[in-house]
């Protein structure tokens, strides 16, 4: 059996898979997100490492100790800084965090190459921004750095007391040369650091240690490897058999992704499209992301007074698609693609004496899906086609939240029993790679097919006006556009 681990942002998910592949146990335990400041998005490490033990011992003991292998997978970019003694300098910044946004303009004019090293444009979200953003206020904190782990990374490390990243995870720091698979030494210098800050970087299928005697007396398991494992869309893709040239999936966690595997690098930094390592040996990735998606829902519900999302889908049907002029734009903590604007909120617009709580969670579900769809228009701008979307996630619990998403993009959505897993699922799967062999084609195969949801063209015709009136609203509620117009 082996053990997945996924450090995300409001939880840690912890999955085993039996000798079939099959899902054989869980165990979640929740995180919270501390936001002392506007833009500012932080976590405590200590608490990462206390939700992954409550994760872990949320499964029976008999499947524990019959683990062979660990894989961590985690959200991406977080900086987590630690002393010559190892210890945490000061709570993580997050990758919704949107502090670093002066930062990223100085890191380009110190490195004019960056988005050739990086292929990605600098955004406040990635880690080496926040670095500079830390060395600018917290000089003494900088001082004392001695390592910047990414969050599951810094989890590992309290597993196995070895220091390393995943090429996919440290893709996303904008201190990785992406097309090389190494460090690079101009970006780390562009933000006051060397390679001996770094964890060594490795795939996601590499041996990088043992679980420690007192770990393994803990969990009650024994001191099995524990592997490279991915930052958590790479783990997620893997998770579900995205791992060949032109596999896609979309992603409906706490942020929403559209993630597509390529059998070369591809950046488009320009449309702000993400172009990263894959978790796997050979394999690289684009993706287009959102900062704000089934977290919305969650807003909504406690907006409206709905019992849950449950609740919140229901009252969306209820509704209907296209049922009012209410208009959500789903900036709750700015946005990526295609807009890096880490400044920009979300709004209602079109309220009226007539708009319901049905509506406005309708108008929620629609504004999500046409934040993807501007996604997706970035990644086909990049030279990328897109027919299908695997779909993972908590989001992909609801058919009719779907059924709008697909009419937006105009592709069939692919649902897969288990998919609602996520990267614990994959981050198992490069542990089994690791230790029993066998390629990723073999191992990463895709979960059986639940349904399909084909794109319906009567519905997108419908909710075409909303999607042109969603695109003209954003120029006039970010402050980008307000300075400008100074």
């Amino acid at each position: 059996m082996f053990l997945g681990i996924d450090i995300g942002t409001s939880g840690v998910k912890a999955v085993v898979l039996d000798e079939h592949g099959a899902v054989a146990a869980q165990g979640l335990a929740a995180l919270t997100v501390q936001r002392p400041q506007p833009l500012w998005s932080e976590q405590d490490p200590e608490a990462w490492w206390d939700a992954t033990t409550a994760a872990v011992q949320a499964i029976p003991a008999a499947i524990r100790r019959a683990v062979r292998g660990v894989g961590v997978a985690g959200q991406m970019h977080g900086a987590t800084l630690l002393s010559a003694d190892d210890k945490p300098l000061r709570p993580a910044i997050l990758w919704n965090d949107g502090r670093a946004f002066a930062e990223c303009e100085e890191m380009e004019a110190a490195e004019p190459d960056l988005r050739r090293i990086a292929a990605n444009i600098a955004m406040p979200g990635f880690t080496a921004p926040k670095l500079l953003w830390v060395a600018h206020h917290e000089p003494e904190v900088f001082a004392a750095t001695r390592t910047v782990l990414l969050p599951k990374d810094y989890v590992r490390f309290l597993m196995t007391g070895e220091k390393a990243s995943d090429m996919s995870d440290a893709a996303g720091t904008l201190w990785l040369d992406v097309g090389r698979r190494d460090w690079s030494d101009a970006l780390l210098a562009a933000t006051g650091l060397a390679r001996e800050h770094m964890p060594r970087a490795v795939e996601g299928t590499d041996l990088t240690g043992r679980l420690r005697a007192e770990v393994a007396e803990l969990w009650g398991m024994g001191e099995v490897p524990v592997v490279g494992g991915g930052g958590d869309n790479a783990a997620g893709a893997a998770g579900i058999g995205v791992v060949r040239d032109g596999d896609a999936l979309l992603s409906l966690g706490t942020s929403g992704v559209i993630f597509v595997a390529t059998g070369e690098l591809r950046p488009n930094p320009e449309r702000t499209v993400h172009a990263f390592c894959h978790c796997l040996p050979g394999l690289w990735h684009q993706m287009a992301v959102h900062l704000s998606a089934a977290s919305c829902i969650d807003f909504a519900a406690k907006l409206t007074g709905a019992a849950g999302a449950a609740d919140l889908f229901a009252r969306a049907e209820a509704a209907g698609p296209a049922s009012g002029p209410e208009i959500f734009l789903p900036y709750l903590s700015g946005e990526r693609t295609p807009h890096n604007d880490p400044q920009v909120r979300g709004a209602f617009l079109n309220l009226d004496y007539e708009t319901t709580p049905e509506r406005l969670a309708q108008a929620v579900l629609e504004g999500v899906a046409f934040a993807l769809g501007d996604g997706l228009d970035a990644l086909r701008s990049a030279g990328t086609e897109v027919s299908q979307l695997s779909v993972i996630g908590g989001g992909a619990r609801s058919r009719y939240w779907g059924e709008t998403i697909a009419a937006t993009l105009g592709v069939e959505l692919v649902y897969l029993r288990g998919g609602e897993v996520g990267p614990a699922l994959g981050a198992a799967r490069l542990a089994q790679i690791a230790v029993d062999g066998g390629s990723p084609a073999e191992v990463c195969e895709a979960p059986p097919v639940s349904h399909r949801i084909a794109p319906d063209a009567e519905l997108a015709a419908r909710l075409a006006p909303k999607i042109e009136q969603f695109r003209a609203a954003y120029p006039r509620v970010t402050p980008k556009s307000h300075a400008r117009s100074v």
